[in-house]
């Protein structure tokens, strides 16, 4: 739950790295938030099936739309990668896929163009 309330602090810094571990405790926790408010959007008769998505569920997602794309951005950015890579994503199948490896794949180590490595910061 930390690492979802730093993300939020950070609510739409661009800047800077994010390590594995705040990119998918934020993933975590997201999945989480929206799980268990589809279940109450479902409780309450407001859930559309045709959208998939709720009334609670849609507004959580769209205020949590900006800090899951700077997250994201900060996550390349800890590859050594441009921000811009997130576009990737939109090409169906393929740049999900793509965007999915750069965000597993391990800290560039030192520092980089985009700042100190997170995790010798934290230590």
């Amino acid at each position: 739950m930390k690492w979802f309330l730093i993300v939020l602090k950070k609510y739409a810094d661009f800047t800077g790295r994010a390590q594995r571990a705040e990119y998918w405790y934020f993933v975590l926790f997201y999945v989480l938030f929206f799980i268990a408010l589809s279940i109450i959007d479902s409780a309450m008769g407001v859930l559309s099936y045709e959208f998939g998505v709720g009334l609670l569920g849609g507004l959580f997602a769209l205020a949590i739309l900006i800090p899951s794309i700077a997250v994201t951005v900060r996550r390349l950015h800890d590859t050594s990668r441009s921000g811009w890579w997130f576009f990737i994503s939109f090409i169906p199948l393929v740049g999900g896929i793509i965007l999915l490896v750069f965000t597993c794949l391990d800290s560039t180590p030192g520092a980089n163009t985009y700042g100190p490595n997170p995790k010798t910061a934290a230590t």
